[in-house]
């Protein structure tokens, strides 16, 4: 199977990904998510970044609700782009697609930070992304679920932008349903046909290292996810494909698994894998930046 991996679209898709269905023979697309293009980063940054005050609170209700939808409209874009392809897609979501955050955050805690402002907690919160892409026939949705085809099994994680804390029970609850999935498919996993996909990369590797062009407070580290190397390392499935640190773009080896970034689609950064669980190997075939 070849499987093109793309992912952290911020609102953009490329034309020459169509192309490369065609000519590299693409069997299957695999996307980590970020479909939005978060168009108030540096706002977010600036205002928000390590301090406890919603963006609005700084630009006003009335700004902030416009910008949230005109990210959700660039989203949805790249989501029709995406179900138009000759192949199926399989995705999870990226945590700029504004996914409920409870696999991250304790449920309570997220009520605490947002009951200052309900409204708040029902514009950022709720699964409009989610729910939308129930429209889109040809993309797979694979949070916390499997999705089969050609002969794989894709078992996926969403969000996770920050390492996240294991000790949570929304990290211990979302950890017990990945390892279900993979208890169920074990015979599978055994045979090489697991495919992994994550929004993040796992944490502590050449994958998750932040660039020094970062906030100060996290340049250098490593900030992918922990719940994603842990079921890396315990289920040890043939491959792992996550994005999320676009500068940790290229690939590493965790056991017998290969991990994979593949960049930023909005920069035209992709990967293709090849995977072939007779030989119980996979390989990174062709990958070209911009």
């Amino acid at each position: 199977m070849r499987i093109l991996v793309i992912g952290d679209f911020h609102g953009k898709f490329s034309k020459k990904f169509e192309k490369i269905i065609k000519r590299e023979r693409i069997d299957i697309v695999v996307s980590n998510g970020d479909y939005l293009p978060f168009a108030y980063r540096e706002l977010w940054f600036k205002h928000c970044f390590g301090k406890d005050v919603g963006l609005w609170e700084v630009i006003g209700k009335k700004k902030y609700k416009v910008l949230i939808r005109d990210d959700l409209n660039a989203g949805e874009s790249v989501l029709k782009k995406m179900n138009n392809l000759p192949v199926s897609v399989v995705t999870v979501l990226g945590n700029m697609d504004y996914p409920d955050s409870e696999d991250v955050i304790d449920p309570e805690q997220i009520k605490n930070q947002c009951l200052r402002e309900k409204w708040e907690f029902d514009l950022d919160r709720k699964d409009y992304f989610l729910n939308l892409i129930g429209k889109y026939k040809n993309v797979h949705l694979a949070n916390y679920s499997h999705v089969k085809i050609g002969g794989y099994i894709f078992i996926g994680m969403r969000g996770h932008s920050s390492p996240g804390k294991p000790g949570s029970k929304a990290f211990r609850k979302h950890k017990r349903k990945l390892d279900k999935l993979f208890k169920r498919f074990r015979k599978e996993n055994g045979e090489g046909k697991i495919i992994f996909v994550s929004h993040n990369v796992p944490y502590n590797t050449k994958l998750d290292r932040i660039g020094m062009k970062a906030h100060k407070s996290v340049r250098g580290e490593h900030y992918g996810s922990k719940m994603a190397r842990r079921i890396i390392d315990q289920w040890q499935p043939i491959l792992a494909v996550g994005g999320h640190i676009h500068e940790g773009r290229g690939k590493q080896m965790l056991g017998k698994t290969l991990c994979v970034n593949p960049g930023s689609a909005h920069m035209g950064e992709y990967a293709i894998v090849e995977v072939n669980h007779e030989k119980g190997n996979t390989k990174v075939v062709f990958k070209v930046k911009k």
